[in-house]
């Protein structure tokens, strides 16, 4: 009987554990979105900045095609990290040009405020393809 009482209280214990891994993993993952959609974006501005034109699709920004030597606006190809193949939604303007990205995730995010100014807009959103990083010119 003592066996059985061990295994009950050492099941629940792992439950929690579980659910606080959980958690610790999705702010883990939170934390890489905020990361990589604003690498994203600052690789659009630094595009748009030399030629005051968006890039057609992402992979300009690792390889500017308006240079004949190669110019990076982005050190490497930053997958979402919360979709299984990676792939980020594309934002594009009235002309098809690449303005930003969101995730794929409809999932709820844990963080819902004290974002940086870059940010801001992110506050209160209700889920994490609301958080649209998006490169805007400032006038």
């Amino acid at each position: 009987m003592t066996v059985l009482i061990l295994m009950v209280i050492a099941g629940i214990a792992l439950i929690g554990v579980s659910r606080s891994w959980r958690t610790v993993m999705q702010r883990e993952m939170e934390s890489e979105l905020l990361f990589r959609g604003n690498q994203i974006r600052k690789g659009i501005e630094s595009y748009y900045k030399i030629g005051n034109n968006y890039p057609p699709e992402l992979a300009d920004l690792l390889k500017d095609p308006r240079f004949l030597v190669v110019r990076k606006h982005l050190r490497k190809s930053y997958p979402d990290p919360f979709a299984g193949d990676g792939k980020w939604v594309l934002i594009r303007d009235a002309n098809e040009r690449l303005i930003g990205v969101h995730s794929t995730s409809n999932g709820k995010p844990l963080k819902t405020g004290n974002f940086s100014e870059e940010n801001a807009r992110f506050q209160n959103q209700k889920k994490y393809s609301d958080w649209k990083f998006i490169y805007e010119p400032s006038s």
